[in-house]
């Protein structure tokens, strides 16, 4: 039995035929699940009994629940949601001039291993399903609802590798982008990788219209491997060849993401560098200042510092734009919030533990 979550359209209506119904019959379903945004099959009272019969038989609805709820004086809100397996996953819905997005978590726990990120404090556990992906935008959706407003952008940046889970993240994305799932356009729709080649090459042959975010974080091969594991694997000239295969195939702006570490990768030397390798390349750089987490002990950079460093890529004619802080008042950095969760409950089972022994 899975989550009907996990039903893309094309699936939903395979499933359809299967059973000996019309086409039509998912477009029924997947108006009640992603218009009306129903969570119980007998509320779907254009279908017959029968019908809402075999759902409930091969399908259940909602794959999380809520563990917890913080919101930031900016309009920023993170949940917390566990898994039917006992994990624990995060969301976060920013509000910006553009509309409502929301930053979808891939995978329990990360193996990039990235050595400033909260979400690497914890291994991956395992792969998210398409359906708790899409459970995760579900939820946000309705807590809008009640506002008379709605989601206009995905992206896929939370916890995780998404293209260490390419298959299940491309299924979740043709649901929220379908015009009978939740209709996000495709250029309001982004991937972020930290440079899994292979996946960088899959994703420009499949020509799609989402957009393409590059996790850099370094303007060289010496740097980015202390920084982020995963250079070791793809050095800077493989990920180079495979940014310039995708612009090849598309006509796509990238976007590279760079996070500003204090005295890391913030110099005016390092932002030189970084401009001599995008230069090629049709993208733009969106520095991001760094939410602090206290394992790591890395520093932010200071506001003049961060604008010292875009002037000089601004004047090497590099587009760039400095991201706008979310949620400082809260367990900002990605996977904070999990963890700090963790940390808590691992605290209880020792004390009761403690106490049974007693």
């Amino acid at each position: 039995m899975r989550s009907i979550y996990d039903m893309s359209y094309e699936q939903m209506e395979d499933w359809c035929i299967s059973k000996g119904w019309k086409k039509f019959r998912t477009q029924q379903i997947f108006a009640w699940l992603y218009k009306e945004r129903v969570e119980d099959f007998d509320l779907m009272t254009n279908l017959s009994k029968e019908t809402r019969e075999e759902l409930k038989k091969d399908f259940y609805f909602n794959p999380l629940t809520l563990v917890r709820k913080q919101e930031s004086r900016d309009g920023t809100t993170k949940f917390l949601f566990r898994t039917h397996d006992g994990a624990l996953l995060e969301s976060v819905m920013m509000v910006f001039d553009y509309g409502n997005s929301i930053c979808v978590s891939s995978q329990v726990g990360c193996n990039m291993g990235c050595t400033f990120c909260a979400s690497g404090l914890t291994k991956k556990q395992r792969d998210l399903t398409s359906a708790e992906m899409t459970a995760q935008v579900m939820h946000v959706q309705k807590e809008l609802d009640k506002k008379g407003e709605r989601l206009s952008h995905v992206v896929v940046m939370g916890t995780g590798e998404p293209f260490d889970n390419y298959d299940a993240v491309m299924n979740f994305i043709k649901t929220v982008n379908h015009d009978r799932g939740l209709a996000i356009g495709s250029r309001h729709i982004t991937i972020s990788t930290s440079g899994l080649v292979e996946r960088i090459r899959q994703f420009a042959e499949g020509h799609y219209q989402y957009n393409l975010a590059i996790s850099l974080h370094a303007p060289n091969d010496e740097l980015r491997t202390k920084i982020m594991p995963i250079n070791r694997a793809f050095s800077m000239d493989q990920l180079m060849d495979a940014v310039a295969y995708y612009t090849s195939l598309n006509n796509r702006r990238l976007t590279f993401e760079y996070i500003l570490l204090k005295g890391v990768n913030d110099s005016l030397e390092q932002a030189h560098e970084l401009a001599d390798l995008l230069r090629p390349y049709c993208c733009y750089v969106n520095l991001i200042p760094y939410n602090a987490v206290d394992e790591h002990g890395y520093q932010t950079t200071s506001r003049t510092d961060a604008m010292r460093f875009y002037d000089v890529l601004k004047k090497e004619g590099i587009s760039v734009t400095i991201r706008k802080e979310h949620g400082s008042d809260i367990d900002a950095a990605c996977g904070q919030l999990r963890i700090k969760e963790m940390k808590k409950e691992k605290s209880l089972k020792l004390n009761d533990k403690a106490g049974a022994g007693e």
